[in-house]
This record gives structure tokens, sequence and C-alpha cells, in this order.
């Protein structure tokens, strides 16, 4: 989209959330010549003293002085982002307000009209297994995608600078309906989480889960390192997606129990073949 000349230089940004994403997000934003002041609240009150001590902000705020910033992100779990927007309706209209929430369809729909314009919903395609402030690192965004959906319903001024920031911090922009991209996290995102979580509960649950531990090497620590995620987060994701996460994992079932009955058949060509199938997976993502 064509970025305008920008009325307001130097900006104050309030960010609600002061963990990874939070967090990273105020790093990234410090270099950029743009931002004159980053201002932090988070409902655990040790995350404020430790992002203020890592100089991630500037300053501890408010939840009511926040709402004077000129952007105010919102780095939150999606149902605190939800119960936020009904609490910032009285910001000034040229406020911008960035959610960075995981899924778009609920928390757009949720956004309270008088507000719209004000809102752009975003979702950084990016994030680490960890969580809190000491988890945050100023290159979190650069190079990764970030999904703004329903670009068009938000107003011109709040589109130019949620364009800018993310642009400043080498993100690559994709436009997206709210709905398709619930659909498509749930397959690259979500479902894997789901997963990871299974995957580690199920040896955990072996009664020589110690032994098998013990073994642990590559393939393991990678496919269950999503496991690490915070519950309260994926909670919150996993309820807002619910659709089209089962829709995803319907999917995965089907094809883990077709590849479960070649083990159990012995069809070791059709199940090489399946795997140089998936070989072709990487070649995509090259």
């Amino acid at each position: 989209m064509r970025i305008l000349n920008y009325k307001r230089l130097y900006m104050t940004v309030g960010i609600i959330g002061l963990g990874l994403m939070g967090g990273s997000f105020a790093m990234a934003i410090k270099k950029l010549t743009m931002i004159k002041k980053i201002r932090g609240f988070d409902h655990n009150k040790e995350h404020e003293k430790e992002a203020l001590s890592l100089n991630l902000v500037d300053e501890i705020v408010s939840f009511e002085e926040i709402k004077q910033a000129d952007v105010i992100i919102l780095a939150i779990p999606v149902d605190g982002i939800i119960a936020s927007l009904k609490d910032l309706q009285d910001v000034n209209k040229n406020t911008t307000i960035i959610d960075l929430g995981s899924t778009k369809e609920r928390i757009v729909s949720s956004i309270p009209v008088n507000l719209r314009k004000n809102v752009v919903a975003a979702h950084p395609m990016t994030g680490t297994e960890k969580f809190g402030p000491s988890a945050a690192f100023d290159d979190l965004y650069k190079d990764k995608v970030v999904v703004l959906c329903d670009l068009e319903n938000s107003g011109q001024h709040q589109q130019e600078t949620a364009v800018r920031l993310f642009s400043g911090i080498h993100m690559k922009l994709v436009y997206m309906k709210a709905h398709e991209h619930d659909l498509h996290v749930a397959f690259i995102s979500h479902m894997p989480h789901l997963i990871s979580y299974a995957l580690a509960n199920s040896v955990l649950q072996h009664e020589e889960h110690e032994n098998i531990l013990n073994l642990a090497a590559g393939g393991f620590r990678s496919m269950s390192r999503l496991a690490k995620s915070s519950p309260n987060m994926w909670g919150d994701i996993f309820r807002q997606n619910k659709t089209h996460l089962l829709d995803s994992l319907s999917y995965f079932e089907k094809e883990l129990a077709l590849m479960k009955k070649m083990v159990q058949e012995e069809k070791w060509d059709r199940l090489d073949s399946k795997m140089k199938d998936a070989n072709s997976l990487h070649d995509i993502l090259k």
C-alpha cells in the first residue's frame, strides 16, 4: 500500500504485555528514529519490574496512562486482547491500536464499532517456546512475515502507522481476510503446537519415560520443543480457533492412520513413496 507523508514524526508507543512478543517488539522499534518513548504495562508486576530492569521500555505506566500513547500494542493472550479492546474505547481518534494475537476472526468481530478505525489486526508469524521479558530479543521480528487482516476496515492513518512500523523493523507484509488467516494458521502453527503437547505427554505417560528420555536426541527434541510454550497463551488460541484446529487435526489423523496401516501391513514401498512426498515440503519452503 502507498504510504503518505507521515504527519507525526515522533510517536509514543504503549505496549500492553511485556513478555516475549511485547518485549521483543519494544527492542525492535527502539532502533527507529520515529519512536519518541516506549511505555509498558503488564498485569504481572514482576514482568513490569523485569522489563524495566532489562531496559525493554522507558517507563512503566498504568493502563489509563497507556491510553495516551500514539500507538498501543496489544501483546497479550487472545482473550486478554478482546477484553482490553472494550476498555480502550475512549482513546483519541488518531490513536493506532495494533493487536498481535495469533487468531484474528474472533478478535476482529469483537472490536467495538466506535473503535474499528483505530484497530489494526496483525499477526507476526514468529515466536519461540520461551516466554516472559527475559525471553525477548531484538531480532525476533526481523525478516519474518506479518499478516495484516481486513486492513481496509482500519483508518487510513492507522493503516499507514502499522505499515510504517512493521516495515521499519524489516517484516514482510502479507494482507489477508481474518477468516482465511485462521484457516491457514491452524495448519502451520496451531496444529503443530497441539501435536507437540500430545507427543510430550505420550512419552511422559509411559511407565519407563525416564529411561526413554535419557535417549532423547535431535528428532524428539525438535518435535517436542513447542510443548515448552505457554499453556495459558495456547489454551486461548485453541479455544478461539477451535473449528479450524479440529479440521486440521482431521487431516493429520487421516495421514497418520494411513502411514500406520502401511507399517502394520509392511507395505514398505508405499511408505517410502509417502515419505518422499513429504520431502517435497522443504523444497517449497526454501
